[in-house]
């Protein structure tokens, strides 16, 4: 295709080399003054993170294992995009388009790419196959920095469409959490008559105006959750939307600052009942905290929330009128009812709220994540197709 170039991730021994040399030398501060995770990273956990970052990690086999998913780079408005493109051998799969957020990356979708690429070989029906694409968000993983201003959540939701119709894919269905959900709703939003339908994991609603004064029991919940993200969980945001250059200079020259800039999230934000490492393997915590260190990103990826952050919020009560699915994990940082939800997203024609998972769905639950985005697109499916070439759930 034109203007479509093959790519693997490659690192060099001279990068790998600075890596270790730079995680060996670290000036650690004091430990914390508690016995948990309130103040932060605790100094005994990232000192043996670290250890093993520097003597055990073998980023080789473990770059292997991302390289052994067709990626590509193409050019969109004046950067350079880095996707994951896999296409399934099924004749009737779906264009799907899977949006990652921060501080992931495409790292989060190794393990839901083949299930859904190959249901057959994954115990599922061929009807449920998907061609999927993913994405890195500009200033993360392996797509540019932009050059200047402008490189907000609207911006990005035009150029992935037109990176969609540059596949080849005149229709196809989108799917995000994080700041993917945002770049999806935006999608939904913008209405440029491609994208049939999406699906979120972490959807974008604002409360009823008298929501606070007689909640229901999910209004409760959900206001109950905004206020602890808001006390305890959202320094990061701000230092993200308001001085990115600055913390990037930090992120950018220290690993162990990346590192714990991007574990304890990992920690607070998914269902690991308090500790990273019970739902997710050190390696695969390492691999996404790679895909920050190797292109040096850190001010860049905090970036987007410079860009977006206040006008992606102030847009939660704008409409989306395509075809909507919402899958609430049970640790998700955000868990708005259906009424607010239905308020902002005029079609929901898919919801379900589950008993595990949290913040990083496909990565921490992907059998679940599998089947709630294969259960949200049938219905799409069926729309076009009718119901009876759509397997049962």
């Amino acid at each position: 295709m034109s203007g479509i170039r093959p790519f693997r991730i490659e690192a060099t021994e001279t990068e790998l080399e600075d890596l270790r040399r730079r995680l060996l030398a670290t000036r650690w501060p004091e430990p914390e003054t508690v016995d948990d995770w309130s103040q932060g990273v605790p100094l005994s956990y990232l000192k043996d993170v670290i250890d093993y970052w520097a003597r055990d990690y073998d980023w080789r086999s473990r770059e292997a294992q991302l390289n052994r998913f067709p990626q590509y780079k193409t050019r969109l408005a004046d950067i350079d995009i880095h996707f994951i493109h896999v296409r399934s051998a099924h004749e009737h799969a779906l264009p799907l388009l899977m949006t990652h957020g921060w501080p992931g990356s495409v790292v989060e979708f190794q393990k839901v790419l083949e299930p859904l690429t190959d249901p057959r070989a994954h115990g599922g029906h061929e009807m449920d196959a998907f061609h999927v694409v993913c994405p890195s968000l500009p200033g993360y993983g392996f797509s540019d920095k932009p050059p200047g201003r402008g490189y907000g959540v609207e911006k990005i939701a035009e150029l992935w469409d037109e990176l969609m119709a540059r596949l080849g894919y005149p229709q196809y269905v989108a799917q995000g959490g994080d700041w993917g959900a945002a770049v999806t709703t935006q999608i939904g939003m913008q209405n440029r008559g491609r994208c049939r339908g999406i699906h979120l994991n972490m959807p974008l609603a604002i409360p009823r105006r008298d929501a606070a004064k007689n909640p229901t029991p999910p209004e409760a919940k959900a206001l109950a959750l905004r206020k602890h993200y808001s006390e305890t969980e959202s320094g990061y945001s701000i230092l993200q939307s308001t001085r990115p250059q600055t913390l990037g200079y930090s992120l950018v020259d220290s690993p162990v600052g990346q590192a714990a800039w991007i574990l304890e999230k990992f920690r607070s934000w998914t269902d690991c009942n308090g500790h990273p490492e019970n739902v997710l393997s050190r390696d695969e915590l390492l691999d996404n905290v790679m895909l920050y260190w190797l292109p040096a990103n850190g001010a860049s990826s905090a970036r987007l929330y410079w860009e977006s952050f206040r006008r992606a919020f102030a847009a939660n009560s704008e409409p989306v009128c395509i075809p909507t699915g919402c899958s609430l994990f049970a640790k998700e940082l955000s868990q708005p009812p259906r009424e607010w939800v239905e308020r902002r997203y005029s079609k929901v024609i898919y919801w379900n709220e589950l008993p595990r998972g949290g913040h990083f769905a496909a990565f921490e639950q992907p059998e679940l994540f599998i089947e709630e985005v294969r259960r949200c697109f049938r219905l799409i499916r069926a729309a076009s197709k009718g119901a009876d070439s759509v397997p049962a759930a």
